[in-house]
C-alpha cells in the first residue's frame, strides 16, 4: 500500500507540474494537439524512420519503422498518467466532424514503464490509415490518481504531408539491422566448404550493413567443424570455411583490415546434432563493444582464447 500511494503521490504532482487540471471523479481527462499546435516530425536514416507527434501533457506518440522490421507504435510518458491494465484503442472523428461515429479498434495493454502503450504493426497500420482519413486514434485507460478515464488522442492535422516523407524514408531503409546480423551464422553440409544462395544473400546484407554503418570496427569470422575426421583435417576444413566467408566479405568491398578471421576445427561444438556444428559464425563489433573474451562461436559458447 505504502508503495501503491507513492507512486499515485508522484504521478499527481507530475500531472500539477505539467499545469494540467485534473478532472472531477466520472470526467475523463484528455490529452491531445489541438489545430494551433499539433505538428509531426521526421527523424530519417538508412538504419530507421521514426514518425514523432508531441502530445501535449501526456508526452509523445511515435510511428517506429527500423530497417528489417515492420512499422510499430507507442506511446511514451514520464508522468504515468494512464494506470497499468487493459485499456481501449478507438478511432474517432475530431471536432469539426460531427456525426461520425468512433470506431473501436480493440484493446491495448497498458504498462507502468516509460513506454505505456506499444503496438505491433498490424494496429500501427491501422493508426496511421485512421490518421490519413482525418480521424483521431485514441487510447483509453484508468488514471493513476483516481480512476478517472484518461484520453490520450493522436493528431491527424499535419500529418499527411510527413507521412509522404516517412514512406520515402522506409523506401531507402536497409534491408537488415544489427540485431538482425550482429551475430549470424553460415551452416555447410558435410566436408564442404560451399556457399549456398541463401548464404550469399545473407552475406550480401552484412555488406550493405557495413557499408553503411561506420561505427563497426570488427568483423570476427570464426570458422567450425562437426567430430568426424582427424583433427588436423577439421581445422584445415574450419579455416576454409571461415575464408570463403571472408573473402566474400572481401570481394564486395570490405576493408580486409575489419576482418579477423579464426579456425578452431571441432574444438567448440554448440550441438550433439553434427550438422549445427558445420558452421561459420560472423560477429560484428562496434566501437564501445570490447568484450573481455571474445567468444569463438559468436554465440556465447567457450572463449577462443
Amino acid at each position: 500500500m505504502a508503495r501503491a500511494f507513492t507512486k499515485r503521490t508522484q504521478n499527481l504532482l507530475a500531472t500539477l507540474a505539467l499545469g494540467i487540471l485534473l478532472p472531477g471523479p466520472g470526467q475523463a481527462a484528455s490529452y491531445g494537439a489541438g489545430i494551433s499546435n499539433s505538428q509531426w516530425y521526421l527523424a530519417e536514416s538508412v538504419f530507421e524512420c521514426s514518425l514523432v507527434h508531441d502530445v501535449p501533457g501526456y508526452g509523445r506518440a511515435v510511428f517506429r519503422h527500423r530497417a528489417g522490421e515492420d512499422l510499430s507504435f507507442f506511446l511514451e510518458s514520464e508522468s504515468h498518467l494512464m494506470r497499468p491494465g487493459r485499456g481501449s484503442l478507438f478511432v474517432e472523428a475530431p471536432p469539426w466532424r460531427p456525426g461520425v461515429a468512433p470506431r473501436s479498434v480493440g484493446t491495448v495493454d497498458v504498462s507502468e514503464g516509460l513506454r505505456q502503450v506499444s503496438l505491433e504493426t498490424r494496429h500501427a497500420v491501422i493508426l496511421a490509415q485512421s490518421l490519413l482519413d482525418g480521424m483521431r486514434p485514441t487510447v483509453s485507460r484508468d488514471s493513476w490518481y483516481d480512476g478517472s478515464p484518461v484520453r490520450v488522442q493522436v493528431s491527424n492535422i499535419n500529418f499527411n504531408g510527413q507521412y509522404q516523407r516517412y514512406r520515402s524514408c522506409a523506401a531507402n531503409l536497409l534491408p537488415v539491422n544489427i540485431d538482425q546480423i550482429g551475430r549470424s551464422r553460415v551452416a555447410f553440409s558435410s566436408g564442404s566448404a560451399t556457399l549456398s544462395g541463401a548464404d550469399m544473400d545473407l552475406l550480401d546484407d552484412i555488406v550493405a550493413y557495413l557499408m553503411a554503418d561506420s561505427t563497426v570496427e570488427r568483423v570476427f569470422i570464426d570458422g567450425h567443424t562437426d567430430r568426424v575426421g582427424s583433427r588436423i583435417d577439421n581445422r584445415a576444413l574450419s579455416e576454409e570455411r571461415a575464408n570463403v566467408v571472408a573473402d566474400y566479405l572481401k570481394d564486395r568491398g570490405i576493408d580486409p583490415d575489419l576482418i579477423t578471421v579464426r579456425a578452431h576445427g571441432d574444438q567448440y561444438p554448440v550441438s550433439r546434432n553434427y550438422g549445427e556444428n558445420r558452421r561459420t559464425t560472423i560477429r560484428l563489433q562496434r566501437e564501445g563493444e570490447r568484450p573481455g573474451l571474445q567468444q569463438a562461436n559468436g554465440y556465447g559458447g567457450a572463449s577462443a582464447g
